[in-house]
């Protein structure tokens, strides 16, 4: 098969564009807990939900008013119209629905092969005393968790089962993934870069999860990883492709102050 055949097969539409060599956008991951559990805010207090008229995006409290997220979910000057919603087991109803004060996107982010997919949002001021809320602590600079780690994932994307609505919270349990199989996974798709790695099974299935794009990837109450890409959802071989959070701990400090 010619390999602007496999790239078409393989990229979602919108994300093509003229073909550059070492340039083809990477395929995203689509926002599913496949296998998951549903789970309440209580359990989770960190895990947010970006909005517009819609949940579209997850993310990551990582101190007052400050929220971790993905990227490539703030491309475009909409993100600033959009609301987060802090402290709801649901996506359509409870807690509160915050404003987007600033956006920080990482100065290095390439649109192409998804590296240092990384944003902050802050958000503009809100009562704090009567909403459900935690925040997730962040590794050290450059800390590694270590193969094999049970991580969880959380979030309100698409379960692939009527009988597990979409709104309402969902998180599933899936094991770091070394990260040379991690590369190797992901060999024909580019570089998996020191700011990236794998978590899933390798026979894929229930018990391999996604979840919303900038959505966390925790252990242990520390936040690891970003949900960022991947090939499908579930697939054997094809684990989610997360970005790392200790590997830009330095950038996150300068932004946030934490």
């Amino acid at each position: 098969m010619e390999l602007s055949l496999l790239l078409l097969l393989l990229v979602p539409a919108g994300c093509l564009g003229l073909p550059q060599p070492q340039t083809y956008r990477r395929p995203r991951l689509d926002g599913r807990i496949v296998g998951g559990v549903a789970t309440t805010i209580e359990s989770i207090p960190y895990q947010v939900s970006l909005q517009r008229s819609y949940h579209f995006c997850g993310g990551s409290l990582i101190g007052p008013g400050l929220v971790l997220t993905a990227a490539h979910c703030t491309e475009g000057s909409i993100i600033l119209q959009s609301k987060v919603r802090i402290g709801s087991t649901r996506t359509d109803d409870g807690g509160l629905l915050v404003g987007i004060k600033r956006l920080h996107r990482h100065p290095l982010f390439n649109v192409y092969t998804i590296d240092y997919d990384f944003a902050i949002l802050e958000l503009e001021d809100y009562d704090q005393t009567n909403v459900t809320q935690g925040f997730v602590k962040l590794p050290k600079p450059n800390a590694d968790l270590k193969d094999g780690s049970a991580v969880l994932v959380s979030g309100w994307g698409n379960t692939q089962s009527q009988q597990e609505p979409t709104n309402v919270l969902r998180s599933v349990i899936v094991p770091k993934v070394n990260q040379t199989m991690c590369t190797q996974a992901y060999s024909t798709f580019g570089n998996i870069t020191e700011r990236m790695m794998c978590a899933g099974l390798p026979e894929g299935g229930k018990d391999a999860c996604q979840g919303d794009s900038g959505g966390p990837l925790v252990s242990n109450n520390t936040l690891w990883g970003v949900v960022s890409w991947g090939y499908g959802c579930a697939r054997p071989d094809y684990p989610g492709v997360y970005s790392r959070v200790a590997a830009v701990r330095d950038w996150i400090q300068e932004v946030s102050g934490i």
